[in-house]
């Protein structure tokens, strides 16, 4: 079974939604594949403060609706299902849907998103939006003049926190090796921060808390003679461990760094292949937030609609 579309995002989320929205308004007609996760990544969140244009705050979902709601106003036609495989190798591009169904597309946007990783304890599912983080730009706020803990020992995860100690009473840095990966600089901010307290040689084994985090279980040097048991006081867990960009069916077309980060020509959304574009977190490694996934969807649809104008599609 196939059908043929002038515009296909894959994947919803921010910059999905936006691109839908300036895509419909643009008379692509453009069909969405929500892909696994509707909504994306927001969807897990539970306050979302610092979205342009709602003083209040808004739910991760509310936000993911109303987005979705937009885009279909102008007649986005949105759909449930995953993009499985792609042939981009020659235009109209055909991406298979669900394992069954292909799509025979003039113009592709990926939107796919990126997946924080976790250290796989059955707690974070339990505290998850309730204290265990994988963002702390985007909930830092919530834990001011706090104690909270970030996990990692790589750039990200001293940036973040460095980040936090600005905001919070106290950070605990967990490495579960004996040194930290992160560049020198970032090291040396690091343990230069007395807000910062490094754990190193420690893994996280549990979190505890009512309802909500309110300290972590871990080991010291596990497996060793002399193995500790150590237990620390924390409102918030923030995982920094990476991401992992939602890109494996792309990469024999498009092309990505070492991590799988889609790369596109600089300051667009176009990838190497012409008529695809990449927005949002799956094209992002620095700042994976919501209004510049939401400003890279715009960017990708506007580009969408010149390609197919001037191909006289």
């Amino acid at each position: 079974m196939t059908e043929k579309v002038r515009c296909l995002i894959i994947g919803s989320g921010p910059a999905g939604y936006t691109a839908a929205i300036y895509a419909s308004r643009a008379n692509l007609n453009p069909v969405m594949y929500e892909g696994m996760q509707p909504g994306g990544q927001l969807t897990t969140t539970n306050e979302v403060e610092n979205f342009p244009g709602y003083p209040e705050g808004i739910t991760g979902p509310e936000l993911m609706e109303d987005l979705k709601k937009q885009a279909q106003r102008f007649g986005a036609d949105i759909r449930f299902g995953m993009a499985t495989a792609t042939d981009l190798s020659a235009a109209p591009y055909k991406v298979t849907i669900d394992g069954e169904k292909v799509i025979e597309a003039d113009t592709i946007i990926i939107s796919t998103g990126a997946t924080a990783k976790y250290l796989g304890l059955p707690d974070e599912t339990k505290y998850a939006g309730s204290g265990v983080s994988a963002c702390a730009t985007c909930d830092g706020f919530f834990y001011r003049k706090r104690k909270v803990a970030v996990v990692g020992g790589g750039d990200t995860a001293c940036e973040e926190a460095t980040y936090l100690a600005g905001l919070a009473d106290h950070v605990y840095l967990i490495v579960r090796k004996p040194y930290l990966r992160a560049s020198k600089i970032m090291q040396e901010r690091v343990l230069a921060n007395p807000k910062i307290t490094v754990l190193f040689e420690h893994e996280t084994v549990g979190l505890t808390g009512d309802r909500v985090v309110q300290g972590a279980n871990l080991v010291k040097r596990r497996g060793q003679a002399d193995e500790e048991q150590v237990h620390i006081e924390i409102d918030g867990f923030f995982l920094a461990i990476g991401h992992k960009p939602n890109s494996d069916i792309f990469k024999p077309w498009v092309e990505t760094d070492e991590v799988g980060y889609i790369k596109t020509i600089p300051g667009t959304p176009r990838t190497r292949v012409e008529g695809v574009f990449a927005a949002g977190d799956v094209a992002d490694p620095h700042y994976r937030q919501a209004i510049t996934a939401a400003g890279s969807g715009c960017q990708a649809a506007i580009e969408a609609e010149r390609y197919l104008s001037e191909k006289g599609i």
